[in-house]
């Protein structure tokens, strides 16, 4: 069991950096500080940083500005450079698996051991076949040291690097649940991609990132309505609100139907992918957030390409606003896109050190 009060979740971003700091209430988690910061565009491109002084400064621009003194932070890590898998290796004791995992890795891991960190998490043990399930997860040293050496220049302290996709699984069952019995899959859509998690009797299965997002969607309303970026933007942002058909022009939809179903393909192809290697003979639905997940099109689209039940969930459904600190339209504005921060915020203290 991890101890000791809760860190500030940090999640850098393509596009923006989000900071959600709770703190515990007798019913449970509730919001007690909150941070936004947009990043002006190639500030980081496909995970990479580009102008670490740009990041820099947005983080401590964002902790100054919203009185977020604790600087004790989680971070987290996604994309290409982050692999996970689930493997099954001889019953084994923590110490010899400690020594074991490397080698272990080597034999699934595409990169060379060298390179990255490896982690791994004991699913279930299976004393009848002298069997245990673990899920290995490997991630680029170069990508999070350079995470966690800004953070260190903006003054503050990373002592955890997670997953994107474990820390929505960690908000998904403080909000939902993990019920044993289902296998179901949460996607989060972002700027630039979206992370599947595959989440079967209580713990991940599978994982992947898809390249393709909100800043796609964006770009490709640039080029077909001929508008400037940030205008593309705001009609984006426009056309998840309820009278939006009669305020936007007919091909923005036309657009965002033709995006949202490219998204959707991607994320059937993981389904399928998972399906037809995992033994499991079906999953129960699809949940979405993230930004994009705002825009109705997309839950439909995910619905008719997987044939599956989806439902958008909202990040702060089960986590009260309580400070007079935070500007709550901001924060209720920017909710979909906190589900990465709010998973990280539940990490604690007491922890394995970066």
């Amino acid at each position: 069991m991890s101890e000791g009060k809760p860190l500030v979740g940090v999640d850098i971003g393509a596009t923006s950096i989000k900071i959600c700091q709770l703190k515990e209430a007798r019913s449970g988690f509730a919001l007690a500080k909150f941070g936004y910061c947009p990043l002006e565009p190639q500030t980081i491109v496909d995970r990479h940083v580009m102008n670490s002084q740009a990041v820099i400064e947005a983080l401590q621009r964002a902790f100054t500005d919203n009185k977020i003194s604790q600087r004790d932070v989680a971070l987290s890590v996604s994309g290409q450079s982050v692999i996970s898998r689930k493997i099954t290796v001889p019953i084994m004791t923590i110490a010899e698996l400690d020594e074991q995992i490397q080698w272990e890795a080597e034999n699934h891991i595409p990169f060379d051991i060298k390179d990255v960190n490896v982690d791994y998490e004991i699913l279930r043990r299976r004393p009848e076949a002298g069997q245990m399930d673990l899920l290995l997860v490997a991630a680029k040293r170069d990508e999070i040291n350079d995470f966690v050496q800004i953070a260190r220049q903006a003054k503050l302290r990373p002592l955890v690097v997670d997953i994107d996709a474990f820390t929505i699984q960690n908000l998904f069952e403080y909000t939902r649940g993990l019920p044993p019995e289902q296998t179901f899959a949460i996607v989060n859509v972002g700027a630039t991609q979206a992370s599947i998690n595959i989440v079967s009797r209580g713990s991940s299965a599978f994982t992947r990132d898809v390249a393709n997002g909100g800043t796609y969607l964006t770009e490709q309303i640039v080029k077909q309505v001929g508008v400037p970026f940030e205008q593309a933007e705001e009609m984006k942002c426009a056309a998840a609100q309820p009278l939006a058909a009669s305020t936007l022009p007919a091909k923005v939809f036309q657009v965002i139907e033709t995006v949202c179903d490219s998204i959707a393909g991607e994320i059937q192809r993981s389904l399928d992918f998972f399906l037809a290697t995992s033994g499991e003979d079906r999953i129960s639905k699809v949940y979405l957030t993230g930004g994009t997940a705002n825009l109705p099109q997309l839950a439909s689209a995910v619905e008719r390409r997987s044939r599956l039940a989806s439902e958008v969930i909202a990040p702060l459904e089960r986590i009260p606003i309580d400070s007079k600190d935070i500007n709550q339209e901001l924060a209720r504005q920017r909710a979909s896109q906190l589900s990465v921060a709010l998973g990280l915020a539940m990490r604690r203290m007491k922890e394995k050190r970066v």
